[in-house]
């Protein structure tokens, strides 16, 4: 950003900031809002396992799907008014999940709000680069613990606010939240539009540099190895949600409260990781010591579930919770590894595509191991290598700062093909 006013430049930045954060905030209340109160939703609507089984699997699917279609958006109208178009389709899905008649009209409501999340989580990462090229690792620390908070409250208020008002007013607290939301980006393509940025792509235009950059990301190591640390975060992440409790208490031998209270120490052993992994990465001129060290957790913490679980599952869920540090390092990296704003877009939606797709296949295989074996066993060790050998490659490709665009343009020379 340019401006020739320094005061107006800042007050562009907070606005910026304010809606980095306020989007962050929205995009895990449509996940976490709902499974709590299902019971109450059922006394409406009447839910089959069928449909809560998908609900529950929408949302890394959804995200996968995002990552396919949110660089190609993003492309032709921008980052901004394309995360208006994700905010408003999240708007109207909450408001839809709240006012829903039947458990049709609420799976597609759902569908929805979770497309217009997935698209907002591809392009936070580049909208952080536009507006914070010279605080990356901290905006993202603070975008990242924020999406922790906006997962954290959703459960904590769901219920006792059904109880008293009804489920549909739980639900629709989120419309308000995703609505508020998209009060500072409109004021940013305001702002854009009286300033008449012409030294950059501006907010509001086009980030149509590389119009083919996105579509050539599977030709780029970093972009595979940035996708298998992200796929092996979602993998173990959804995982663990869905069945660690459970694996607490057969294997432990602990009771189902102290295994939710674990559930509940994994969860918080994100907000650390989350907090410092963004800010070294942007610090070290190497990151593979991070990368050694989400290594090592996920080694120490699921490696103990699978050897001696009972011997220290404190410990063990310590450990594992912070493994998934793949996950705030990864979405740092998309802007460390990239140089411009549709390198950021491009890689973005290639990350978090796969990624996603690979964290959706999680809680499935976990599941059908455990009824094909009949023990944990299998099904924690599978969990193990996923853990280690997808973000293993990075520890080599990473080793060294290089750039996304670089390596394109690299292979598109040696192929003798002109950089689009």
């Amino acid at each position: 950003m340019s401006d020739a006013r320094p005061g107006a430049r800042w007050r562009g930045r907070l606005l910026a900031l304010a809606g980095v954060l306020l989007v962050a905030l929205s995009l895990r209340t449509a996940v976490a809002a709902i499974s709590p109160i299902l019971d109450h939703i059922s006394r409406d609507i009447p839910l089959s396992a069928v449909v809560i089984g998908v609900l529950g699997a929408v949302p890394p699917i959804a995200f996968a799907v995002s990552g396919l279609f949110a660089p190609a958006i993003s492309r032709r109208v921008g980052l901004d008014r394309t995360l208006l178009l994700a905010i408003g389709v999240m708007v109207l899905g909450h408001l839809g999940r709240a006012l829903a008649p039947s458990a049709p009209v609420l799976l597609l409501a759902t569908v929805a709000t979770l497309l217009g999340v997935g698209v907002a989580n591809v392009l936070m990462p580049p909208l952080v680069k536009r507006y914070f090229p010279d605080r990356i690792g901290l905006v993202s620390a603070l975008y990242i613990t924020v999406m922790s908070v906006g997962s954290a409250i959703p459960p904590l208020i769901a219920v006792p606010v059904a109880d008293s008002a009804g489920w549909r007013v739980s639900l629709a607290i989120w419309f308000a939240v995703a609505l508020t939301a998209a009060v500072p980006w409109i004021g940013m393509l305001r702002r854009e539009r009286r300033a008449r940025l012409d030294d950059a792509p501006s907010a509001s235009g086009r980030d149509d540099a590389e119009p083919k950059l996105a579509g050539r990301m599977a030709h780029s190591a970093i972009a595979w190895v940035l996708a298998g640390a992200f796929g092996a975060a979602a993998f173990v992440a959804y995982a663990s949600f869905a069945w660690l409790p459970t694996i607490l208490a057969d294997t432990a031998g602990t009771s189902r409260a102290q295994a939710g209270s674990l559930l509940a120490l994994w969860s918080f052993m994100g907000l650390p990781s989350g907090v410092l992994a963004p800010i070294l990465a942007a610090r070290l001129r190497r990151v593979t010591p991070l990368l050694v060290a989400g290594l090592v957790f996920v080694v120490g913490g699921y490696g103990g579930l699978l050897l001696a679980p009972a011997a220290a599952p404190v410990l063990w869920t310590l450990l594992a919770g912070l493994g998934p540090l793949f996950f705030p390092l990864v979405l740092a990296l998309i802007n460390l590894r990239s140089r411009t704003h549709a390198g950021a877009v491009g890689l973005s939606g290639f990350v978090q595509g796969i990624g996603y797709a690979i964290g959706a296949l999680g809680p499935i295989v976990v599941g059908l191991l455990r009824d094909a074996t009949g023990s944990w066993f299998v099904p924690l060790l599978v969990m193990l290598l996923v853990g280690v050998l997808l973000p293993l490659p990075g520890v080599f490709v990473l080793r060294r700062t290089r750039f996304v665009e670089d390596e394109l343009a690299a292979r598109a020379e040696r192929r003798g093909i002109r950089e689009g």
